[in-house]
């Protein structure tokens, strides 16, 4: 998908900056009350060296851990962080970052500057970013099934 007029924008132009993590050694209930605290719907996890393990939604959340009776308090936030993380890289085109949400169907992208955690990506920074049209089409191509 390309997104005419905006090649120049990249994932470092529409990030929100500054992203929280939760560490990976932190229990589910403390990430929990984090997402709530900030009023968000997922963050990265962090281990210790302070790099990206993961990703972790209120969705894992319920999923992973409510509807399966596992214990909150016990169960540390590293532990529902699965396989590779997706990630955009800075200087990456907003075109790139759109291609990599809708290929792997994910609707918040971590940014790295290299190694580093810079950022994250929502589809609502996309919208905001884009025209009417082309949001919608980004939207679209990330929420299929």
């Amino acid at each position: 998908m390309t997104i005419v007029g905006h090649e120049k924008l990249t994932a470092r132009d529409i990030m929100t900056p500054e992203c929280q993590c939760v560490r990976s050694s932190d229990s589910v209930l403390d990430a929990a009350r984090k997402l709530v605290e900030l009023e968000v719907g997922a963050l990265p996890i962090c281990g210790e060296d302070n790099k990206l393990k993961g990703m972790l939604t209120d969705r894992d959340i319920v999923v992973k851990v409510v509807a399966q009776r596992k214990d909150p308090i016990g169960l540390k936030a590293g532990d529902l962080a699965e396989g590779v993380p997706v990630v955009a890289q800075a200087d990456d085109d907003v075109d790139q970052v759109v291609r990599l949400m809708a290929e792997h169907q994910i609707r918040r992208i971590p940014v790295l500057d290299r190694t580093e955690l810079v950022g994250i990506i929502a589809q609502a920074d996309i919208a905001r970013a884009l025209e009417n049209r082309a949001s919608g089409e980004v939207v679209e191509a990330i929420s299929q099934e």
